[in-house]
């Protein structure tokens, strides 16, 4: 015994078939019934389907009723993606007259997925990627012959808004990039955050009053605050015979002449850091995007509610994940070199 079992559509096809060949509505239901058995049409909607076709309509398909959700092609569906990939679900099913279940069902089968898009931070010239190739060729090579990964102190400056509204998702096919957004308006409020670690850890961290910023002064008062946080928290370091290594970008308070010159007499190593590279930059890429992730959808009343949060943030990460943010930047090196200096995310 076959185990076809016929959809409503095919048998509706037999229908018309029977139609055609001038059989009556009970013959066909008959027939039918001898070849489908328990799946065959009940002789009612044999009927129904005859009396539409005896009307000219040999479409097979259900009519719409009033309240049943609307079918749509992929095209429309399509082309509000193109106008808008930040719709939610939701807000295409109300475009389309459909159910959010529809909405889903027809974007996973047509390959869509969400994705939030990147800022890319600078437009790279010749000269750039250029740096970016050689410094990571460089710095991998370090790293294969003698880590050095353990001695890295690193750190940087990052805003902390007060208002951190929820990025939206847009809709790509696999492969293709997330759309770019604008960043947060510089002018609203915020406060900066004045960062360091290493491996184990935060090591110091200052957060500015509102409105305040870094200059090469400041910031090398910082460096001073820093040192003897290092000899605090890390007395290890100076039983050591190598010195720490330290990591910043070239902002332009990092290498100002102040902070050169104390760099220069402090008996740490300044690590090579090639211009518009944060991909390279473990507070960058590791650290402040957990934070920025974190962050998203809080609104702070107040500097202190910005502390009290900083502090719950810092304090719940373990030393693994600072241990994985440092020595996540073997790995980068290798990226900037498969892409030949350019970005690789």
């Amino acid at each position: 015994m076959s185990n076809f079992v016929p959809k409503k559509v095919f048998l509706r096809g037999v229908l018309l078939h029977y139609f055609n060949i001038k059989k009556t509505a009970a013959e066909s239901h008959r027939i039918l019934v001898e070849v489908y058995g328990e799946h065959a049409l009940a002789e009612r909607t044999c009927q129904k389907w005859f009396a539409r076709f005896k009307s000219g309509d040999f479409c097979l398909e259900d009519e719409e009723r009033p309240g049943q959700p609307k079918k749509f092609e992929d095209e429309e569906l399509e082309a509000l993606i193109d106008e808008d990939c930040y719709q939610t679900q939701e807000e295409l099913a109300e475009s389309l007259r459909v159910t959010q279940a529809a909405i889903s069902k027809r974007l996973k089968a047509a390959g869509y997925i969400q994705k939030q898009g990147n800022c890319v931070p600078y437009e790279l010239k010749p000269r750039d990627v250029e740096r970016r190739f050689c410094m990571s060729e460089m710095l991998l090579e370090r790293h294969k012959k003698k880590s050095f990964l353990h001695r890295i102190v690193t750190g940087d400056e990052k805003w902390i808004y007060y208002d951190n509204p929820k990025r939206k998702k847009s809709y790509v096919k696999p492969g293709q990039p997330g759309t770019s957004m604008a960043k947060p308006n510089i002018h609203a409020a915020k406060v900066m955050l004045c960062i360091w670690w290493d491996q184990k850890g935060v090591l110091y961290y200052e957060l500015l009053k509102p409105g305040e910023t870094i200059n090469g002064e400041r910031y090398r008062t910082q460096l001073i605050r820093l040192k003897r946080a290092i000899a605090e928290k890390r007395p290890e370091y100076s039983t050591r015979h190598e010195s720490i290594i330290f990591h910043h970008d070239n902002a332009r308070p990092h290498v100002a002449t102040p902070v050169k010159n104390y760099l220069e007499n402090s008996g740490w190593e300044v690590l090579a850091h090639p211009p518009y590279s944060p991909d390279l930059a473990p507070s960058d890429y590791h650290l402040f995007r957990s934070m920025q992730n974190a962050l998203t959808g809080i609104r702070f009343i107040s500097e202190q509610g910005i502390k009290n949060w900083l502090d719950s943030f810092l304090a719940a990460k373990p030393a693994q994940f600072f241990w994985d943010g440092i020595h996540k930047l073997p790995e980068r090196w290798e990226k900037v070199i498969a892409s030949d200096g350019q970005y690789f995310e």
